[in-house]
């Protein structure tokens, strides 16, 4: 009995070390259990998980949301790809590139996952940084290969300045999304009467500054304008420095009627035309 309790530990912990995903037992009539990573006549397969601290990545949904073995669904923190095609939305270039990428990498591996603040997201997914058995930080290797763009949803901060870097070597270098036409940046003036939905680059000069209860509004024309929390506002420059100057918006319209609004977090998506 203790011989195969011994061919147990070692084997869970070859599971542990070396990525083996199968264990079998088999059950002699008297009640000892025999161990093996290999099948065999009457032998039931245990069910392994991965170490302490690590994961087992099912499937991947997209470029940036996957599906552990405990069923429970991960949101990559501080990062968005393009939308994949689903029942309920269109494909937006480079998503199926951001997904195929993620899948050949985690599909079926460990990954250890570091969160944040804020642990989940309004649809209850974890919001986590991903790293693999050898450290390899996610997140950030999807922006450095021009497949995600940075998007900081403070408070939660955590990696933004590694994230950022990776992101600017990526533009720089006209990787993925830098590289594709359908992301080059379009004059603000264009966005009313425009078609699709989705992450847009605006270029544009804001012409006042508003402010209400929950926001500060810089103004672009009567018909934008974008949309800074008032809860954020530390993390900006004086808001009226971006007046009269081009800026670069970095974002999602929403729209209300003939009114388009573009919500800014953080100051990495608003940035003035030429300033890194």
């Amino acid at each position: 009995m203790k011989k195969s309790l011994a061919i147990f530990l070692m084997l869970t912990s070859a599971v542990a070390s070396f990525g083996a995903s199968e264990i079998y037992v088999r059950e002699e009539p008297g009640g000892q259990r025999h161990y093996s990573d290999k099948p065999s006549p009457n032998a039931k397969r245990l069910a392994i998980r991965a170490g302490a601290g690590y994961r087992v990545v099912q499937a991947v949904f997209d470029g940036d949301t996957l599906l552990l073995d405990d069923r429970s669904k991960v949101r990559l923190s501080g990062i968005n790809t393009p939308e994949v095609e689903t029942p309920r939305k269109s494909a937006e270039s480079g998503g199926d590139e951001a997904r195929m990428w993620l899948k050949n990498i985690l599909e079926g591996k460990k990954v250890r996952l570091d969160g944040d603040v804020d642990r989940t997201d309004h649809y209850k997914r974890m919001l986590a940084h991903v790293f693999t058995e050898d450290g390899t930080h996610i997140n950030r290797v999807l922006v450095r290969s021009g497949l995600a763009t940075v998007n900081i949803y403070p408070p939660n901060l955590k990696y933004a300045e590694q994230l950022l870097e990776a992101q600017r070597l990526a533009e720089t270098e006209g990787l993925g999304i830098w590289g594709d036409p359908a992301y080059t940046p379009r004059p603000v003036a264009s966005l009313p009467g425009s078609k699709g939905k989705g992450w847009r680059r605006l270029i544009g000069r804001p012409l006042a500054l508003k402010p209400n209860r929950k926001f500060y509004r810089l103004i672009y024309s009567e018909q934008v304008d974008v949309r800074i929390p008032r809860a954020n506002l530390d993390l900006f420059p004086d808001l009226k420095s971006y007046l009269g100057r081009d800026t670069e918006i970095r974002g999602w319209p929403s729209r209300r009627k003939d009114h388009y609004s573009i919500l800014v977090r953080h100051p990495s998506a608003l940035r003035l035309v030429g300033k890194a």
